[in-house]
């Protein structure tokens, strides 16, 4: 079989400018495979073969080699850009380039045909995945029959030769990286199968094994992180400082990245609630509020807003406790404004996290005193729930909100008395 080689970022990136973030894993799975098996090639994803992050010997090989390079320079992804440069040094054809076309490039392409798809939020929804996947087809077979010189390199300096290399040679590559690709997408799936059935310590060893073959990516991180921290394992504080540590890499404390922030951020809020540690806190509410003041992102605001309220109830200062609390109001009125247009929009069934937003909708409600408008949020987001430790999750964001607002209202008639 002939192969097709990708270069493009891994798991979640976020293009820092606009604040968006897109799952380019979601990428690959739903366009790039499915139209490049259907086509007829051997798929090889270029992070597969890559080791602590650097470009080897064999990186250069399947560039050289590949009857087909698919880039994604999503993210303006810079390994993804350098690969693509490479391949147009070493191949005169047979190179397609693609971006999610809301995203900005920061280099000049005017000279090559970008092939454009559609992230809606960090989703590919349905629609645009059947769409995208058969234009990319059409166009694969196009280019694979025309062998057309699509490289900047070879169309200005026409009397270059690309350089070449043996059938022998290429297989050996191939078989290796297909074979590093399929243990990392077990470990993957593993893991992911066993948070969905809540067993995050059993989690937490397959996201490790993909950790080991992917040392600093940000996504396997991330679920490690989440899922170290779930699993309580020895005990709950143990375990927080054991999940904040595996984001380290990741800079939390500098970072711009939602999920990053709102993991560590989620970490510091229960070493507060286990040791009333106010610098815990205060950790925790600068956290949240990088990841809703770079993106808006509803679940940094509905924490934030939380932590500010529990900031405000050990405040000893009134004007700061005053601040605190109006703070939380302003974060979750903001917080209704962006999530119901995306509620009225034609494609919100599709979103994967439309339960979170159910849910956040429902503690903003319950927040403001709104119990009836709270509830019916309420009954959507546990009707689409499918984990238990989700429900755990938005039932003790519900208890904190409640408990709060009570204590708050006691102490203001408390006051008014």
């Amino acid at each position: 079989m002939k192969l097709c080689f990708v270069v493009m970022g891994y798991g979640k990136k976020t293009e820092y400018e606009t604040g968006r973030t897109l799952d380019l894993n979601a990428t690959y799975e739903t366009i790039i495979e499915p139209a490049v098996t259907k086509c007829g090639l051997r798929c090889v994803r270029a992070d597969e073969i890559m080791q602590s992050g650097l470009i080897d010997v064999k990186m250069y090989d399947l560039l050289l080699r590949a009857d087909l390079v698919i880039a994604d320079i999503s993210t303006g992804n810079v390994n993804a850009v350098y690969e693509l440069g490479v391949r147009h040094a070493l191949r005169p054809n047979s190179t397609i380039v693609m971006s999610e076309d809301k995203g900005k490039l920061y280099f000049d392409l005017n000279h090559i045909s970008i092939f454009q798809y559609s992230h809606f939020g960090e989703d590919i929804l349905g629609r645009e995945a059947r769409r995208a996947t058969e234009a990319l087809g059409n166009l694969i077979e196009s280019v694979m029959a025309a062998q057309e010189v699509d490289s900047p390199v070879y169309t200005f300096l026409p009397r270059l030769r690309s350089p070449r290399m043996s059938e022998e040679e290429i297989e050996e590559l191939v078989d290796e990286a297909e074979a590093a690709q399929q243990r990392l997408f077990h470990h993957m799936r593993e893991g992911e199968r066993w948070r969905r059935l809540s067993n995050h310590h059993a989690a937490s060893v397959e996201f490790a094994a993909a950790r080991e073959m992917k040392p600093g990516e940000p996504d396997i991180l991330q679920k490690l992180a989440l899922s170290i921290y779930k699993a309580k394992l020895p005990d709950d504080l143990s375990a927080l400082r054991a999940g904040l540590e595996v984001l380290q890499p990741l800079t939390p404390e500098s970072s711009n990245d939602p999920e990053t922030v709102g993991i560590a951020g989620a970490i510091s809020k229960r070493i507060w609630l286990l040791e009333g540690d106010r610098s815990a806190l205060d950790a925790a509410i600068a956290f949240y509020r990088r990841g809703f003041e770079v993106k808006r992102d509803y679940y940094n605001g509905e924490n934030l807003a939380l932590c500010f309220e529990f900031r405000g109830q050990v405040q000893t200062d009134d004007a700061e406790r005053t601040f605190d609390f109006m703070c939380a109001q302003k974060i979750r009125e903001a917080i209704l404004k962006i999530l119901h247009p995306v509620l009225a929009s034609p494609d919100f069934t599709e979103r994967s996290d439309k339960r979170w937003i159910y849910a956040t909708l429902a503690n903003c409600y319950f927040a403001m005193g709104n119990a009836e408008q709270a509830q019916i949020y309420e009954n959507l987001c546990m009707a689409v729930f499918d984990v238990q430790w989700e429900i755990e999750t938005y039932q003790a964001s519900k208890d904190h909100v409640l408990a709060i607002r009570q204590q708050r209202l006691a102490t203001l008639s408390s006051d008014q008395r």
